[in-house]
């Protein structure tokens, strides 16, 4: 046997070195004989209705682009904007009614939605345009007096391209306000709380904080209603006004080509559907900011890349020019940052209930400025309502409290109390800052936009001056790097020290802290705990509801105990901690230490 008869054995890869092997993907036989499938009923489809001469392609062709019907597309396209536009400007009005503290607006808002939601379409268009049998006249004045500022023929007035309009839009404001209204629902109650608590105004908070976020829920099925209004369109034939449908029927009674004439709309409207879709995509898009990590490519950025025109991958950044390397941003150091002096709260015999649950029975407590006050208690104790008290979140059944002697959420004249305007609340809230459980950062906005958004609409700091406070208290939280990424890109951890800062850049002499670090993972916690206890070093006055009972017994000088909606125990941690007096202290520690 020569040495060239001689096989050499392979040599087998070692193991875990993979580097080498090819991989054949799993075939999925379903999955491909779908789709042959699919492309034979596709091929079969377009067999059909471009090989028939009976579609009379000829026609469709001839009138397609005609010059009646462009302008009764152009019509149709005029009715859809008008109707879309009033109509979900009534929407929103009549959606804000229906979820307002009025009980008699939020009716009025429901029978309107009901009636006009009640009626057909075609019915509402042909009393619009008879209501000149009802009413002679349409005039503007004082009700109930003679007086008049604008009267005018109702014939005259309500014309059929009126009359189609208005119908549209009370049509499709009806059924609007229902979908505006589960998009307002559906943002978390948290989001209200943390907007009221940065002392937003109503307003504000439902055009930069609500609205927006209620916009992922809102905008697909609001596209829906738009789409159905171009459709909607064609019924507007019954007031002889030619639109897209009603000139396409014009035309085929005339010539007796009712298939092509068909084809004609039919495929106007399909190119409608196709343009709102697109639109609807990108509106999407713009709105899911901050709700995804990875925002979808954007529909043009597809179509030219299957073109082969570019790429869908992110092109990488060129590197910068070699720099100085800063020095590393100061992490939880001098947080104080011009803060004022701490406020003393005063709670006097505060009781509230939710129904026939009573979760605070006379509590009295005095937290003395410049004060760190750490409050235990087990899971139904009323901690986190008495916090919430404070800053008039909720408001008491019986007693008050006061913050440097001011009352909160009230004034007085003599020995009556007047509750304060909405507006009033909102602008002393910003003395009392506080930190949620569960962050409540607005997740459309940026950092740097979260923090600045309370002081240049409340303090009125001008933008780039609230600007360089958000990124001063970020390098302070140690969060330098992070002033454009949006909440879900952060930890746990981030947020809620992203949620200090907030808090911070209104400069409160108060802060409340609801279990700040109940949320987050164990290994996330003390960084959280580093930066409370720096503010507990720079004079203001905080008040934290926690479970940590190290942490309390390191930073507070003096700790509150509570169960079952009452005081039971405080005094300063080595007494209560160390030394409980009450047996009901003494059980709840030895369970948690």
């Amino acid at each position: 046997m020569t040495a060239t008869d001689i096989s050499t054995p392979p040599v087998a890869a070692p193991r875990g070195d993979f580097g080498q092997l090819r991989v054949v993907p799993v075939r999925h036989r379903a999955r491909t004989i779908g789709s042959v499938a699919a492309v034979i009923v596709l091929i079969a489809i377009l067999n059909s209705v471009l090989g028939n001469p009976r579609w009379g392609w000829p026609v469709f062709a001839e009138w397609f682009l005609s010059e009646p019907v462009l302008l009764g597309l152009g019509r149709t396209l005029l009715l859809t904007a008008l109707g879309a536009v009033f109509g979900f400007a009534l929407g929103t009005v009549l959606a804000l009614a229906r979820v307002s503290g009025s009980p008699l607006l939020a009716a009025l808002a429901w029978g309107f939605i009901w009636l006009f939601r009640s009626l057909p379409l075609i019915v509402l268009l042909l009393i619009l345009n008879n209501l000149g049998y009802l009413y002679e006249t349409v005039s503007l004045g004082v009700p109930f007096t003679d007086i008049s500022f604008f009267s005018y023929g109702t014939t005259q007035l309500m014309t059929p391209f009126l009359a189609a309009v208005l119908g549209l839009t009370l049509n499709l404001g009806a059924f609007s306000a229902e979908v505006i209204r589960g998009g307002i629902l559906s943002v978390d109650q948290g989001q209200h709380e943390a907007a009221a608590a940065l002392g937003l105004p109503k307003g504000h908070q439902a055009r930069r904080i609500v609205l927006p976020q209620a916009m992922r829920s809102i905008v697909p099925t609001a596209f829906n209603e738009i789409i159905g209004l171009a459709k909607g369109t064609s019924m507007v034939y019954v007031l002889a006004l030619p639109e897209l449908f009603y000139t396409i029927q014009i035309i085929y009674r005339r010539n007796l080509e009712v298939i092509p004439l068909l084809m004609v709309a039919t495929v106007w409207y399909l190119i409608i559907l196709s343009v709102l879709s697109v639109i609807q995509y990108h509106i999407e898009r713009h709105y899911a900011r901050g709700a995804l990590r990875t925002l979808p490519p954007n529909a043009f950025r597809v179509v030219f890349a299957w073109l082969g025109l570019v790429s869908l991958q992110p092109q990488p950044k060129p590197e910068p020019k070699a720099a100085p390397a800063p020095a590393e941003a100061p992490r939880a150091t001098d947080l104080s940052l011009g803060l004022p002096e701490g406020g003393r709260v005063e709670i006097h015999d505060v009781s509230k209930s939710y129904g026939a649950l009573q979760v605070l029975r006379d509590v009295s407590l005095v937290f003395p400025a410049g004060s760190v006050t750490a409050i235990l208690g087990p899971s139904g104790s009323g901690k986190s309502t008495l916090l919430r008290t404070i800053n008039h979140l909720e408001r008491v059944d019986s007693g008050f409290i006061t913050i440097d002697g001011n009352l909160v959420g009230y004034r007085r004249e003599g020995d009556t109390l007047y509750e304060l305007k909405e507006s009033e609340i909102l602008s002393r809230r910003t003395d009392v800052g506080m930190v949620f459980q569960n962050f409540n950062l607005f997740p459309h906005l940026t950092v740097l936009e979260n923090i600045t958004e309370a002081p240049i609409t409340v303090r009125g700091l001008p933008k780039a001056e609230a600007a360089q406070l958000a990124r001063d208290l970020l390098a302070r939280v140690g969060l330098a790097d992070k002033a454009d990424a949006y909440p879900r890109q952060l930890s746990g951890g981030q947020q809620q020290r992203v949620a200090i800062a907030r808090t911070l850049a209104l400069k409160p002499k108060v802060l409340l802290f609801d279990e700040p670090t109940s949320a987050l993972d164990p290994e996330l916690v003390g960084e959280v705990l580093d930066v409370i206890q720096e503010l507990a070093r720079s004079g203001i006055t905080l008040i934290i509801v926690t479970h940590e009972i190290g942490f309390a017994r390191e930073v507070a000088d003096r700790v509150v105990f509570m169960e079952q909606g009452r005081v039971v125990e405080t005094g300063t941690p080595a007494q209560v901690l160390g030394n409980p007096q009450q047996s009901r202290t003494a059980d709840f520690l030895a369970k948690v230490l």
